[in-house]
């Protein structure tokens, strides 16, 4: 089973971008649809976007369609969510999940591993 962890969060002006990396280990990574979700605080996990095996779909939530982009390097096992854009509304813990099939994949149905998250913060 692939472990995964985040990295790349950080402290950033509205308006400013981010770039998250998602680790995964072990040689099975393109078998794995990745998503990554948010929480904030008092609030319900969220989906942000999700990409498919080789890379050649993905899928955004509508808040961030335009601003954010997902992205993965098979090679080097590891997935990425540019953030461009920030709003204080995208302050949270984001997360890497994985999963192996598209069921469901704007939602955490099937999501089997998870990351610890990284914090984003942005300020006004």
């Amino acid at each position: 089973q692939v472990q995964l962890v985040e990295s790349g969060g950080g402290l950033v002006q509205a308006g400013g971008s981010l770039r998250l990396s998602c680790a995964a280990s072990g040689r099975t990574f393109n078998t794995y649809v990745m998503g990554w979700f948010r929480q904030a605080p008092r609030k319900e996990r969220e989906f942000v976007a999700a990409i498919n095996w080789s890379g050649g779909t993905v899928y955004y939530a509508d808040f961030v369609k335009g601003r954010f982009t997902i992205s993965r390097d098979n090679a080097k096992n590891t997935v990425y969510l540019q953030m461009n854009g920030l709003k204080p509304e995208d302050t949270a813990v984001y997360l890497c999940a994985a999963k192996r099939d598209l069921a469901a994949v704007t939602t955490t149905t099937g999501y089997r591993t998870w990351g610890q998250g990284t914090q984003v913060t942005v300020s006004s």
